[in-house]
């Protein structure tokens, strides 16, 4: 490296992010994620002894995924490449292969590839490194958002051991701003700023784990606050306040986060826990998610979770969706909390969905019989010479309008798949098919206004 490019370099660095700025360079120095690299942990013994292996790092933005990779490449004997899979491309990866492939033959060297984003590559792409990985030709080191198991290859998965980082804890991150203020060196010390401890607290909960948004936050507000009468930059509550302004989601409605929270959405509606329910609805609908989704999803709760034991909310449901189409947000948000309240106060039964997944089960699996004659079409010309539609009971001729007779078809007649509970209007349902299965089989004595309405 020449002067200029050292210059260049260090000009660069000091012109970079804070976050960027304060990256750790050895193990030591990184705050959180003690689960994985600890002392006494696999992650953290591997990188001291310079004896990693194919590993992949898993968690949400600013957790320290390329921090942990940045401190492999400067504590390693191995060669280190990173590309980042938003932008590399098949040459790209040619590319290191075969610089992999030269160090390992010419001087005996591994190669650590560190693929930034590791999600964004199609399947060909992770295809193609399987067989480059497989016989160590590089160490992978992918880090992602995204959950691995549904964005990562199967057979690369296998390969490779997966590190789930967190999100750091709220004094993980006053940990990481006081450094910052601190630092002259590579923070905002020369600034010779000072923050009030609510705003410290405030900052450290606001960014909810994300340590980059913290950092980028106390920078913001040390370069932009005015030095009082005593040199100093003081950061209150109010300037952490505007400098962060919107608390930090973790929600990516692409990503995992989004099934998380949808799942636990549901989840409190089915365990009539209206708080909770309504407490995951804020954080979709703080985070952007799409309303008409959201009202999705009520709907189908409304027949899978509360069924017939409350009618009237799918109703509600229905009806909800329909309003949110019309109003948008931000008046949606009262409508979708109507729906969501009503859902998790009702009374609950998932009889629907178990009837119509043991009849698919049941058709799934057994051999479709005939219809039976008496219920087979009989309005067209021929059908009563075959017999179609001959015996049929009319229901509505007897009593309660109900007759005894079989509808099942041969060999299923035995078959429950509609099990009302005794929860909410549900239990009426369930007693008025009682009362029903207690009458006797219907008479011949009005054979012929039956006959009339086959």
């Amino acid at each position: 490296m020449d002067l200029f490019e050292y210059m260049r370099n260090q000009n660069m660095e000091k012109e970079s992010p804070l976050a960027m700025r304060l990256r750790p360079t050895k193990l030591d120095e990184i705050v959180g994620q003690r689960h994985i690299i600890g002392k006494d942990k696999l992650l953290y013994r591997a990188i001291k002894a310079d004896r990693l292996s194919s590993v992949i790092f898993y968690g949400p933005p600013g957790t320290g995924k390329t921090t942990i990779a940045k401190v492999v490449a400067n504590t390693t004997s191995a060669e280190f490449v990173q590309i980042n899979a938003t932008s590399a491309g098949k040459k790209d990866m040619e590319a290191v292969i075969e610089q992999a492939k030269s160090a390992q033959g010419m001087y005996g060297k591994k190669t650590i590839l560190f693929i930034d984003e590791i999600h964004r590559f199609n399947k060909g792409q992770q295809d193609y490194l399987l067989p480059f990985v497989e016989d160590g030709t590089v160490i992978l080191i992918g880090a992602t958002t995204e959950n691995p198991y549904f964005e990562v290859n199967g057979a690369l998965l296998s390969r490779s051991v997966i590190f789930e980082l967190h999100p750091l804890d709220k004094e993980d991150i006053r940990i990481l701003i006081k450094r910052a203020l601190e630092d002259s060196e590579k923070g905002l010390g020369a600034y010779h700023a000072v923050i009030d401890e609510n705003a410290l607290d405030f900052l450290a909960d606001a960014a909810n784990g994300d340590a980059r948004a913290a950092l980028t936050a106390i920078e913001l507000g040390v370069l932009t606050t005015q030095r009082e009468q005593d040199g100093r930059i003081h950061i209150t509550l109010d300037t952490a306040s505007e400098c962060i302004q919107k608390r930090v989601v973790k929600y990516d409605k692409s990503g995992d986060s989004h099934y998380d929270v949808i799942s636990a959405f549901i989840k409190s509606i089915r365990g009539s826990d209206p708080d909770a329910a309504v407490y995951y609805l804020a954080r979709m609908l703080y985070a952007g998610e799409d309303i008409r989704f959201i009202a999705r999803r009520i709907m189908i709760s409304a027949a899978e979770d509360v069924g017939n034991a409350d009618p009237n909310a799918l109703t509600v449901a229905v009806s909800a969706a329909q309003a949110v189409e019309r109003l948008g947000m931000p008046e949606a948000r009262i409508v979708l909390t109507q729906a969501v309240t009503y859902l998790a106060t009702a009374p609950k039964s998932n009889a629907a969905i178990l009837a119509i997944d043991g009849a698919l089960q049941t058709v799934k699996s057994t051999i479709t019989p005939p219809v039976p004659l008496h219920l087979q079409d009989s309005h067209y010309k021929g059908a009563a010479k075959l017999g179609h539609g001959k015996g049929y009971l009319y229901a509505h001729d007897y009593p309660q309008h109900y007759v005894k007779q079989q509808y099942l078809p041969d060999g299923l007649t035995d078959r429950k798949f509609y099990v009302p509970t005794e929860i909410g209007y549900e239990k009426k349902i369930r007693e008025h098919m009682q009362q029903l299965e207690q009458q006797t089989d219907g008479s011949s004595g009005q054979q012929a206004d039956r006959q009339k309405k086959q």
